[in-house]
């Protein structure tokens, strides 16, 4: 898959501001059908970042959420900036 088909968005809830913050980890919608070695290898080429783990998850919806926790050289919050989020 291309890395655009494979992150559809980032998610920015009262929830995950903590998680960029504090553990250095980013929240994507991501395609059902991407792998979390797909998710790691598009949020690099996209973002120009290295990533450490990726936890994936479905929501009752049936949409598919990434946690990507990049490495410690690297600083969500200032993708975050990036992306216009912060």
């Amino acid at each position: 898959m291309k890395p655009d088909e494979v992150i559809l968005g980032l998610v920015i809830t009262q929830d995950t501001v903590p998680l960029v913050e504090k553990e250095n980890k980013l929240t994507f919608w991501v395609s059902i059908k991407a792998t979390k070695a797909e998710i790691a290898r598009a949020v690099e080429e996209l973002y120009d970042v290295k990533v450490e783990r990726v936890n994936t998850l479905i929501t009752p919806l049936g949409e598919k959420k990434a946690f990507v926790k990049l490495r410690p050289e690297y600083k969500a919050s200032e993708l975050a900036v990036k992306l216009g989020v912060f």
